[in-house]
């Protein structure tokens, strides 16, 4: 099947419209934000107002707002959702996001549909499906390798999102229970309790234990950079970064290091285009080393590989700078060849794994004087830094400024100056300005002089989101023009072409679904097939699907049951695993933190691990998870 080459879209997350403002700044061609509710990140909401000013300064550009309304919906939910689609679409969002397939059965405006990451995306059948019923766009299992890119690619025209950075869920998205089963907070509801990130005892199924104390369903964190030209050749084209709850220097840092790396792709292999308009400068050179994360991993983007848990900690230790020499009153002696600077934030492991962290009064060379002296620290201690003080002050400015390319052409018209505007996109726009008749013209005293300050004039573009380039005189005579009239020209025609811009933004149409129902890949939905309303069972029995069981959320399930599963295996990474070492067996293994028992089973033809569990008694669904206070 033959795909239809895409632009290489940047997609950068936007906790609310000043951050997706800044994150299209630094040079992201779409950015992704929640509505005022039904979103899968609770706390991460914005008014219907807030997109529109985000649509409106994105279009500028020709970027896009993606809103994520992205969890599984109640019967009495459905009608609300289905009008706030609309006034989404009415306030200029380029696409909707979503997980629940009742909104297919319902009248919506004529916009987007993406599938998101929560319902499963991991094979070809799926995502053909989902394209065959109207997505334009599917966020892939975040699990996917090349090897499974690829294939998905050859067997569909839809257009791929995949994330490239961020935090990673361990399990598939919208497979995992857990925190529903533990807590009644339901992660396909927006509200997630992280389990994941506890610290748990491993144990054999013997009950020997094997690890204790360790944080063993805590992923590393995303990082594709490496990867980012074998994904484009294997079929990507939305590479989307992790982060609507992330703080706003992790924002412009992020974006901005992918923005470089796509664009030397962009520059280097003419096959692949920028999906948005203009380009950005910055105060600052982006590392994300910098920012929050738990160490890096490509995760299985090349296959399954070691060494891609953040067992020791969920926390954020930084970069490694050094070991403590020595312990003086109130302060201690580093032997590290980078400076520090007041305000840096440092952090050690103490001597039971625990991550300690203090800030910096004051740096005096070599020797730091933190704010309160730990304790824990000892001479030898091996020391972080995760907090960079002079790079966060450096985000905490104006960090980026992004610019559209415009040709200004002044000319003579019949009773006066003509000056066209025309951009980059081809848009163009002209403003006349009547001089009289040209009987009454003067010509400067210094021809020389007069038009390369004319030129100059035309060329200053200020604070606007322009950027000139070569202006072009179309005069007979180099005549004299006064300044402010000049500038008043060039004013009123900037803002002309900023608003044909906006008004001329090609929203995408919604994709036609297939004329005729397709099959859904499988003929029968257990609780793992998310399906919490009536309109949802009817979409997938309209598509074939015969036995439908009712959502986790519902409550059905009293039983042990897989409340996550995952690609991670706790047999791989404690060289346990019956195939790589012989005659061993995928026995059981127990998971526990306190009081709370999980056990693990393993399905090694689908090479996947599926933790299994129930529900605590008197744990029911947090009916407001999904409205943000």
């Amino acid at each position: 099947m033959t795909r239809i080459q895409h632009p290489l879209e940047l997609l950068a997350p936007a906790k609310n419209a000043d951050f997706g403002i800044a994150a299209i700044k630094h040079g992201a061609d779409a950015v992704y934000i929640g509505g005022p509710a039904f979103g899968a990140r609770y706390g991460a909401g914005n008014d219907v107002a807030e997109i529109r000013r985000l649509c409106d300064f994105a279009h500028r550009y020709r970027a896009r707002v993606f809103v994520a309304l992205n969890t599984i919906l109640r019967d009495d939910e459905l009608e609300e959702s289905r009008r706030l689609a609309w006034q989404l679409y009415e306030a200029g969002a380029d696409a909707l996001i979503i997980q629940d397939m009742g909104l297919l059965e319902m009248e919506l405006p004529p916009i987007q549909l993406h599938a998101s990451t929560q319902t499963d995306n991991r094979n070809a059948d799926k995502v053909k499906f989902l394209e065959d019923v109207g997505f334009s766009q599917i966020v892939l299992a975040r699990e996917c390798s090349l090897n499974e890119i690829i294939k998905i690619a050859s067997q569909t025209n839809v257009s791929l999102e995949y994330f490239v950075h961020g935090a990673l869920c361990v399990a598939f998205s919208g497979q995992c229970y857990i925190s529903q089963a533990h807590t009644g907070r339901s992660a396909n509801r927006g509200e997630c309790s992280q389990a994941c990130r506890l610290p748990y005892t491993l144990l054999d199924d013997k009950g020997k234990t094997i690890t204790e104390n360790q944080h063993l369903l805590s992923m590393k964190d995303n990082n594709q950079s490496a990867n980012l030209l074998e994904l484009a050749r294997a079929g990507v084209c939305s590479f989307k970064i992790e982060g609507r709850l992330k703080d706003l220097s992790y924002v412009k840092n992020i974006t901005a290091h992918y923005r470089n790396l796509l664009d030397d792709i962009i520059a280097k292999h003419p096959e692949f285009t920028r999906a948005s308009s203009g380009r950005s400068t910055y105060t600052f050179t982006p590392q994300p080393d910098k920012t929050f994360n738990r160490g890096y991993t490509d995760y299985f983007a090349g296959g399954r590989q070691d060494d891609i848990g953040a067992f020791d900690s969920p926390a954020f230790v930084g970069e490694l700078i050094g070991e403590v020499l020595d312990i003086g009153d109130g302060c201690f002696t580093v032997n590290a060849e980078k400076p520090f600077n007041n305000g840096d934030g440092v952090c050690f492991y103490d001597a039971h794994g625990e991550v300690v962290g203090m800030r910096i009064n004051r740096a005096d060379g070599a020797t730091l004087y933190p704010a309160e002296m730990p304790e824990e620290l000892t001479a030898g201690a091996t020391l972080f830094r995760n907090r960079d003080q002079e790079f966060e002050r450096a985000l905490e400015k104006e960090s980026a400024d992004r610019r559209i390319a415009v040709k200004p052409t002044l000319a003579e018209s019949e009773d006066g100056l003509a000056l066209t505007l025309t951009d980059e996109d081809g848009i163009t726009v002209t403003v006349t300005r009547e001089n009289g008749p040209k009987s009454t013209w003067q010509l400067a005293q210094n021809p020389v002089q007069a038009m390369a300050r004319l030129k100059e004039n035309l060329g200053k573009f200020g604070n606007t989101m322009f950027v000139a380039e070569p202006v072009e005189l179309k005069l007979s005579q180099p005549w004299f023009l006064p300044v402010g009239a000049v500038n008043a020209l060039r004013r009123e025609a900037g803002e002309r072409l900023e608003a044909a811009r906006i008004a001329s933004h090609p929203r995408p149409p919604r994709a036609e679904p297939a004329a005729k129902p397709v099959p859904y890949p499988q003929e029968e939905l257990t609780y793992l097939g998310n399906v919490f309303n009536a309109k949802a069972r009817q979409f997938y029995e309209r598509h074939g699907v015969r036995l439908i069981e009712e959502a986790y959320e519902a409550g059905n399930e009293k039983g042990m049951v897989s409340l996550m599963i995952t690609r991670h295996c706790l047999r791989y990474s404690f060289n346990l695993c019956p195939k790589e070492v012989k005659h061993l067996k995928p026995d059981p293994m127990t998971l526990v933190n306190g009081s709370e028992k999980l056990i693990l089973k393993f399905d090694c033809k689908a090479c996947e691990m599926h933790v299994v569990g129930k529900m605590k008694k008197g744990v029911k669904l947090n009916l407001g998870a999904i409205r943000p206070h």
